[in-house]
């Protein structure tokens, strides 16, 4: 079988490495010259731990290959992953525009059967729509050639992906017809992980359910925190105890300042507008996106009460992106931060191993240092934003030597209060102590 790969994101990029590295065939296409032109000299336009190396290796064997001549690749492959983007509109719906120009251009070039499989998150019902888009393009070309679409939705954590794309927790397939379900079978035959066959609409539902449940844990203990807090009780503990019942698991029950990234929020967002669609409240989905959205200024507060007036203070900003180990800053906690800090005048010197140059192109006026003690010269606060080994394997005793004052606010959790005391830090975390 050869595989098609249409977009070279994030998505699109993983999944065909992997596939590679199953043995397949697989050519990429995209519209953006400059990044296939990276990635066939095996450069990814993102950082991915891992991915680099194996984009290099299948490229010299030929197993892997990008173009951006979408007429022949479409002729040329069987089965075809849309990876496109489905970005949120004004009003929170996702953006179906890319997903349903790729299929309309699958349903203009195709000539034989394809298998059509949408990795692209979309809403529910998506599916029946781009079936419908594609009868629509046949029937103007006068001709009939059979086809199927498959939802089969990824599950990649960023920093993660590589390890999450070759031992997924489990693999889902939605789709309608005996032959689409033995050909993916196929694709997936040495997968070592449990499979899923359901319809297209409960692929699609599987997605948005599977965050929106990861995004409640998330938000559920941030507001735990706020609480624990106020009455002086450790969340790691209380995260500690709760995670060890197997009913609710550890996972997702670290207290922060929020998530973020491209999935979660965007996802969230799309969900609630599609329950506005059908007139369906949900008041717990509201509720989680309110969480989030206030978690970061809940926490900045705390930094103003202690410092007092922020204006022209020197805050050490350690961590941009959402999470280690991705260069990704999309609805990252730390932008909210770097705002409220502007806004109240301070002065920031920010760290960051990989997000630095995203941040530079919003925010221009702040500092970006190139090590973690450079950024900590003269701060009269330091702020942890995102757990990046780099930075929480700083030379603490050292470090407080550069500061002006050794104010230490933990917005991950990741220091012990009680050692950070030791040397002689004032410690402030999210309900921990």
């Amino acid at each position: 079988m050869k595989i098609g790969v249409i977009g070279a994101g994030y998505v699109g990029t993983t999944t065909s490495i992997v596939l590679a590295k199953y043995g397949y065939p697989v050519t990429v296409v995209d519209t953006n010259q400059e990044k296939i032109h990276k990635l066939n000299q095996s450069r990814l336009p993102f950082y991915e731990e891992g991915l680099e190396e194996l984009l290099h290796e299948y490229l010299l064997e030929g197993r892997l290959s990008f173009t951006s001549n979408i007429e022949d690749f479409i002729k040329q492959c069987d089965i075809l992953f849309v990876t496109v983007g489905t970005p949120p509109s004004e009003d929170g719906k996702a953006d179906l525009t890319y997903v349903e120009e790729v299929v309309s251009q699958i349903a203009r070039f195709m000539d034989n059967y394809k298998v059509i499989v949408i990795k692209s998150t979309v809403p529910v019902g998506t599916g029946d729509k781009l079936n419908d888009i594609m009868m629509k393009e046949l029937s103007k070309r006068n001709i009939s050639i059979s086809f199927d679409i498959v939802s089969n939705p990824e599950f990649l954590r960023e920093g993660k992906a590589l390890h999450d794309a070759l031992y997924p927790d489990r693999v889902v397939i939605g789709c309608e017809s005996e032959k689409a379900r033995n050909i993916m079978k196929e694709l997936y035959k040495d997968v070592d992980t449990s499979i899923l066959y359901t319809t297209i609409k409960e692929a699609e539902m599987i997605k948005y359910a599977s965050n929106a449940f990861l995004a409640t844990k998330i938000s559920f203990i941030n507001e735990l925190a706020r609480l624990c807090e106020g009455k002086g009780v450790n969340i790691k503990q209380v995260a500690i105890g709760m995670g060890m019942d197997k009913r609710i698991g550890s996972d997702f029950l670290q207290a922060g300042i929020g998530y973020g990234g491209s999935c979660f929020p965007k996802d969230i967002k799309a969900l609630l507008a599609l329950a506005s669609q059908v007139d369906i409240p949900m008041p717990i989905l509201e509720a989680v996106s309110y969480v989030n959205q206030t978690q970061s200024d809940w926490f900045m507060e705390k930094v103003k009460q202690v410092l007092g007036s922020l204006t022209k203070k020197r805050i050490a900003v350690l961590g941009l992106t959402f999470k280690p180990q991705t260069d990704d800053i999309r609805e990252a906690p730390s932008l909210r931060v770097i705002d409220y800090l502007l806004n109240n005048k301070a002065t920031i010197a920010a760290y960051d191993p990989q997000g630095s140059e995203h941040v530079k192109k919003i925010y221009p006026t702040v500092k970006y240092t190139l090590t973690p003690l450079e950024a900590l010269e003269g701060a009269d606060a330091v702020l942890i934003l995102t757990e990046w080994k780099e930075i929480l394997e700083i030379d603490w005793k050292h470090a407080k030597s550069l500061l002006s004052n050794p104010l230490l606010f933990d917005g991950r959790n990741t220091l012990s209060p009680s050692k950070m005391v030791e040397l002689g830090y004032r410690y402030f975390g999210v309900g921990n102590f």
